[in-house]
């Protein structure tokens, strides 16, 4: 184990703290979901890399830069969310218990399809700015790292702004609180789960686009990418925005400290038995509440 200087400490803290907001936006779309639906959407990780795979053919098509390409890749995922969710979840008799095996079958036939479609050579985008770097003090900043977190914070205020101040916004909370009495004030809990669906995808697409100019990445990452989006949910506490974030924060720093102090290699070990440890001492998670059967 190497002890860095502290210089080097707070240098790695600052781009754990960057990485953790792209880790917080890519996560927040999969807490929503879990909240106003009790749906677990094993198929989150897919749509992260489906949005990585718009973003990339985008830019070697036009060279639409990875950030402008949310505009297009985000919608274009709320359609296909608002899809799944009206002709396959909202069919189902109960889906908080078989939405698992549902999504788990969409993740693996769209990894096969992208498998199918793009190979399985790694990709990434790397726009003109790729290389630069912000010099701060004595701090180096990469600045794909500092427009993806600034980017993901954007992201976030928009989601909170429509989840505080709108009307589906207030139908959304409503839903997530108690369902049964937003139906009784006359909420279509049908029509907002869809629309939340198509929002909670949305999100995944625009960190897929950030994701596509920070990491490489191919088909079969799906699987890497929802292992760390559950765990960040989870350790959050399930359906709680502002856990998400504060686990998906920890998770960034754990990640890049551990690469510095040991080895890369043992980043997702030590992140793991940190949420293993976490969840003995407080199983709802970090601001979460515990979860009871209905009687």
């Amino acid at each position: 184990m190497t002890i860095p200087s502290t210089h080097l400490l707070i240098q790695t803290i600052i781009l754990g703290l960057l990485v953790g907001g792209v880790y917080a936006l890519m996560s927040s779309g999969l807490t929503l979901i879990f909240g106003v639906m009790r749906v677990i959407n094993v198929a989150h990780g897919a749509f992260l890399i489906l949005g990585a795979y718009f973003t990339y053919w985008l830019f070697q098509l036009t060279g639409l830069d990875p950030i402008v390409s949310i505009v297009l890749t985000a919608p274009v995922l709320f359609i296909m969310g608002w899809i799944v969710q009206r002709f396959a979840l909202a069919r189902l008799e109960n889906p908080e218990r078989s939405s698992v095996l549902i999504t788990f079958a969409l993740a693996i036939t769209m990894e096969g399809l992208m498998g199918t479609f793009w190979k399985t050579t790694l990709r990434s985008v790397k726009p003109e700015y790729a290389r630069e770097v912000i010099q701060f003090a004595t701090y180096r900043i990469p600045v794909t790292r500092l427009i993806g977190f600034s980017t993901a914070l954007l992201v976030l205020l928009i989601l909170y702004l429509i989840l505080q101040r709108t009307n589906l916004g207030r139908a959304i909370r409503a839903t997530i609180q108690d369902r049964s009495a937003a139906q009784l004030v006359g909420v279509n809990v049908q029509m907002v789960a869809a629309i939340t669906f198509g929002i909670g995808i949305a999100t995944a697409a625009a960190g897929g686009s950030l994701l596509s100019m920070i990491y490489s990445f191919n088909a079969s990452s799906q699987v890497d990418w929802i292992t760390r989006i559950l765990s960040v949910i989870v350790l959050g506490g399930m359906g709680s925005l502002p856990g998400a974030f504060v686990a998906a924060i920890i998770l960034g720093v754990m990640e890049q400290l551990t690469a510095v102090t040991i080895t890369l290699y043992w980043s997702p070990i030590v992140f793991y038995l940190f949420l293993f440890l976490t969840l003995i001492i407080r199983p709802q998670g970090l601001m979460g509440e515990i979860i009871r059967d209905k009687a």
